[in-house]
């Protein structure tokens, strides 16, 4: 447990108020959510943004040494995650968006959640479509086979195509210099062949009944996770006995939790999670 970790965990321990876990994805750190932890809490909220294993602290240090993201996998994430959580007094409702948005889904389908809230969420086994976009977005990592056991940066057109398309120019380079870091090549790929691997980690016990209530949010202009992904995962988490939602944001891209939009995204969430904690 980093000190970081550490701190959000013995902070919402202390108050009487439900916690809310956020999860980051690929290319970004918990410092993403600097804007919604701020937000929750003052909607009543004790934020959480946990860290994937090795983290670092700042996005200055992930760039000066990349070489502690490589080799992290969806299931080592998902345990440690779990783990954090575990530490926790109050069920938290759990945010995450990209990867954080499956490992949102896997943390839920193990009765770990008393809401969710995946954005825009990479897909699982049994999620089917395979849209161009999502290709040329992973394209950078999946090119390469060496690259799943390396930390992999984007660069900016890459960054811009996949992430930032949905903003202006300048908006985008800002975007790029603030947040983006490397990331795991492994998770991608265990992704790109989660439907040809019946051991994959990259599953989601969608039948769970203690899974809890879930919303997906989509971006309608976003490349990396588009509709027809958000929308089989909706279809195979329909499956689940608790309540399942999903909701297209108008004009968004991947990088709609930390664009200028960020906070009309963060009410959907917060609208949605505060129906049931």
């Amino acid at each position: 447990m980093t000190t970081h970790d550490a701190q959000q965990i013995e902070a919402a321990n202390a108050t009487d108020r439900t916690p809310v876990v956020f999860v980051h994805g690929l290319w970004l750190l918990p410092s993403s959510w600097d804007r919604w932890a701020t937000y929750f809490e003052q909607a009543g909220y004790a934020p959480v943004p946990l860290s994937w294993p090795d983290d670092p602290e700042t996005v200055e240090e992930a760039k000066e040494h990349p070489e502690v993201f490589a080799g992290k996998t969806v299931g080592q994430v998902a345990d440690h995650l779990q783990e954090l959580i575990g530490s926790l007094t109050r069920k938290p409702a759990i945010i995450g968006h990209s990867f954080g948005g499956l490992l949102t889904q896997i943390l839920a389908g193990r009765g770990l959640s008393a809401a969710s809230v995946a954005i825009d969420p990479a897909p699982f086994r049994g999620v089917l479509p395979l849209p161009i976009s999502s290709l040329r977005a992973a394209a950078p990592v999946l090119t390469n086979p060496a690259n799943r056991n390396r930390a992999v940066p984007l660069t900016y057109d890459q960054f811009r195509y996949s992430f930032a398309n949905a903003v202006g120019e300048e908006e985008a380079r800002e975007l790029y210099e603030t947040f983006a870091v490397p990331a795991p090549g492994a998770p991608l790929f265990q992704a790109a062949t989660a439907n040809l691997n019946p051991w994959t980690e990259a599953k989601v016990d969608t039948e769970n009944p203690d899974r809890g209530p879930l919303l997906i949010i989509s971006g309608e202009k976003d490349h990396t996770v588009p509709w027809a992904l958000s929308h089989a995962s909706f279809k195979k988490q329909q499956h689940n006995p608790g309540i399942t939602e999903i909701v297209e944001m108008k004009d968004r891209g991947h990088a709609l939790t930390i664009d200028h939009g960020w906070q009309e995204v963060a009410d959907t969430a917060l609208s949605f999670v505060r129906r049931f904690v």
